[in-house]
């Protein structure tokens, strides 16, 4: 059975930092790309980044690019996001997942449950002004 678990959320000041943790178990780790989504009370999904199941390529969407870090731990078996310089408009519940499918480029597709393998229960980031 696979199990999906994120960890790392909280309160922060805006300009600060959070690094979230996610582990999987229950699969074989270095077979499938990785992602993060979130979403906020009233809001769509958003997909924000994803890497390759070699760690190689990354994508990022813009919201986040240039101020988020995606990384795996593969002897870990552990995803990782480092988030800093973090905003207001960052607050929302951040989920990892397995995606169905992977792009070349490193993009994949996160923005349904119907376009993920696995997804975990999300952690909350909230980004006080």
């Amino acid at each position: 059975q696979v199990q999906v678990t994120e960890s790392g959320g909280g309160l922060v000041e805006a300009g600060g930092s959070l690094r979230l943790s996610c582990t999987v178990s229950g699969l074989i780790w270095n077979d499938y790309a990785l992602g993060w989504f979130r979403q906020a009370p009233g809001e769509e999904r958003e997909g924000i980044s994803c890497i390759s199941w070699s760690g190689l390529a990354t994508y990022y969407a813009d919201s986040v690019k240039g101020r988020f870090t995606i990384s795996r731990d593969d002897a870990q078996k552990t995803l990782y996001l480092q988030m800093d310089n973090l905003k207001p408009e960052d607050t929302a519940k951040y989920y990892c997942a397995v995606p169905r499918a992977y792009y070349s480029g490193g993009h994949c597709a996160l923005e349904s449950d119907a376009d993920l393998l696995h997804r975990g229960q999300g952690t909350q980031v909230t980004v006080s002004s």
